[in-house]
């Protein structure tokens, strides 16, 4: 399974189109990229429950497929459509968000990412706690060589610019305590998405992060 050479077109022409009468002009394009994306989310989901069990084989890929119209109502970017298609798969339940795997496609910067995006309240605390006590086990995760040369420093994205309340500036893993999300990504190159093992290439990329993945989920059960 692979994407569709016409999808990275539809694209790269909405960027140098975005407005609603040349998007309705060619909404035929728009839809069959979209149903391009789907199937290759949905063959995405069948493999990527093979890496992780708790990722459902069932999961319907129309759901997982992000809408491309941007929520205008309060950004004073008012151009109306994504200039890329998004993949959202869960890995607890159905609902997204949360612990998951995220697959981005857009010309030329397209990539696969995991973990868990800025966390609420109730979770970010239950991570942060899972970090003090067993912070050994996450380290042996982002610090292996393998693991960084395929997703870089896990430690540098957006921290907290003071000290969480319940933690000393002294803990030995504060920068790791600081942290507003915990994901990693891994660009991957058109060329790669349009051959025909594009499904598993991503999937093999997505196995790296699973122990990640893990992690998370442990700390939230």
């Amino acid at each position: 399974m692979r994407l569709n050479p016409e999808t990275f077109d539809f694209l790269k022409k909405l960027v140098a189109n975005n407005n609603r009468e040349w998007f309705q002009a060619n909404k035929a394009d728009h839809d069959k990229a979209r149903e391009n994306v789907i199937e290759f989310a949905g063959a995405l989901i069948k493999q990527l429950h093979l890496v992780d069990p708790l990722v459902d084989a069932e999961l319907d890929p129309k759901k997982c497929v992000l809408r491309i119209y941007r929520d205008i109502r309060f950004s004073k970017n008012k151009i109306p459509y994504k200039n890329n298609f998004g993949v959202s798969i869960p890995t607890l339940g159905s609902k997204l968000g949360g612990v998951e795997y995220y697959f981005h496609i857009q010309p030329d910067k397209a990539f696969i990412a995991g973990g868990y995006w800025m966390p609420d309240t109730e979770h970010l605390k239950k991570i942060r706690q899972e970090i003090d006590y067993n912070a050994a086990d996450l380290k042996k995760v982002i610090d292996d060589a393998e693991f960084r040369k395929l997703f870089g420093d896990f430690r540098k994205q957006e921290q907290l610019k003071t000290i969480p309340r319940e933690y000393s500036a002294d803990n030995e893993n504060i920068d790791l305590l600081k942290l507003k999300s915990f994901i990693v990504s891994h660009q991957i190159s058109d060329k790669n998405l349009m051959k025909a093992d594009g499904v598993e290439y991503i999937a093999d990329v997505c196995s790296k992060l699973y122990p990640l993945n893990i992690f998370l989920r442990n700390a939230l059960a």
